[in-house]
């Protein structure tokens, strides 16, 4: 056999296969013209705040220069989603005041549940009233409202999305948490939350469905972080059996029940709306990898919250990032840690900036994701 030929040929195809590839590859990239996103607080970038309270510094003061309607210090993933596909931050829909939805729309509030919230609801409590399905009803009326303006026109018309994106447009999910929370803060057990896991999981699945009778077709949706490294789960259950990361372990398998069957509905979802793009995305797993290796990833103190005041963990759950209270006749503020870029939690339930951007970096590749679809291709038909 002549090598130095056969060498000279797979060289040959090697180069032509490059070149196809940057010729084909590029064009491939989904141009998504909007992004509408469905969620709660790890999503929601103003839509509590203008439904309910404001929040106080230091939140947003890593980026914004200021409180701007994020539970961080500066951006959340929805953020660095729009930002690599090079569209503007997300307005809520729920902030009336100087805004533009032509390039998509928020839905998220902080406190959002799948599931129809009973108890413990805003304002008085801490539960969104705006829980998936009613974000899901919000979004078929600005679908709606949103051509009746464009025809009318005037100076609100290009402040509207055109038609045809709503087909085109890639839609994000980041909510469950709550519903998980939620039921341990009602001191119900492990197995008793587990047991509501299913209809949890078909509350979602049936969004997603309705979404795609409405016309979605790229849905990339986030599963749940994992809870049991919260500060605010490991001062709450102090006994709790810990890992090998220190994180609280019978909560972070709850995490994984949940995300294990919301895995394998959207996977059925994949197959059921043909015309689709269903991605799921292990955000759990990219957020994990913090926990057991933070020094090598640019990161210290992970079990502590950034903002908050007292205990081993930093986090009290009845003085919130920002807030001051009265100890000993002095008032304390609940503030920043010197450094939010080399935390992982923000104020004990939610992630810094650093953390966010560290995650999305990974599961934006498609490597966490089932089927292992990066973002920039998430539009991609079977």
């Amino acid at each position: 056999m002549d090598h130095s030929k056969t060498t000279f040929c797979f060289l040959i195809t090697l180069s032509q296969v490059s070149i196809a590839s940057d010729r084909i590859l590029p064009s491939t990239f989904c141009n998504f013209p909007a992004i509408y996103n469905f969620g709660a607080s790890n999503s929601d970038t103003g839509g509590l705040a203008a439904a309910f309270i404001q929040f106080k510094p230091p939140n947003g003061n890593t980026f914004f220069g200021m409180p701007a309607g994020r539970m961080c210090d500066g951006r959340l993933i929805v953020d660095f989603t729009a930002e690599s596909l090079k569209l503007p931050f997300l307005s809520s829909y729920l902030n009336s005041l100087a805004i533009n939805f032509k390039h998509g729309a928020n839905f998220a509030t902080a406190g959002s549940t799948i599931t129809f919230p009973t108890m413990n609801i805003l304002p008085e409590g801490r539960t969104s009233p705006f829980y998936l399905g009613l974000q899901c009803l919000q979004f078929a009326q600005f679908k709606i409202r949103s051509q009746i303006i464009r025809k009318q026109g005037g100076v609100h018309a290009s402040l509207m999305p055109l038609e045809e994106d709503f087909a085109n447009a890639l839609y994000t999910f980041d909510i469950g948490q709550n519903d998980l929370l939620n039921g341990l803060l009602l001191n119900m057990t492990v197995p008793q939350v587990i047991a509501t896991i299913p209809d949890m999981v078909y509350q979602f699945s049936k969004t997603i469905r309705d979404l795609y009778n409405l016309g979605a077709r790229s849905f990339w949706v986030y599963n749940t972080r994992p809870i049991g490294c919260f500060p605010s789960i490991l001062t709450i259950y102090p006994a709790a059996e810990r890992d090998s990361a220190g994180c609280a372990k019978q909560y972070n398998e709850l995490a994984q029940r949940f995300n294990a069957e919301l895995k394998k509905a959207l996977a059925q979802l994949g197959v059921e709306l043909r015309s689709a793009t269903v991605v799921y995305v292990d955000i759990y797993s990219g957020l994990y990898s913090l926990y057991t290796d933070p020094i090598k990833n640019g990161f210290e103190s992970p079990l502590v919250a950034c903002c908050g005041h007292g205990g081993k963990h930093n986090y009290n759950v009845g003085v919130e990032c920002g807030q001051t209270i009265s100890v000993n006749g002095m008032d304390i503020r609940a503030g920043s840690c010197k450094d939010p870029s080399v935390r992982i939690s923000w104020d004990g339930v939610h992630f810094t900036e650093a953390a966010n951007k560290f995650a999305f970096d990974l599961v934006s590749t498609g490597s966490f994701n089932n089927p292992p679809i990066p973002l920039k291709l998430a539009c991609h038909r079977r």
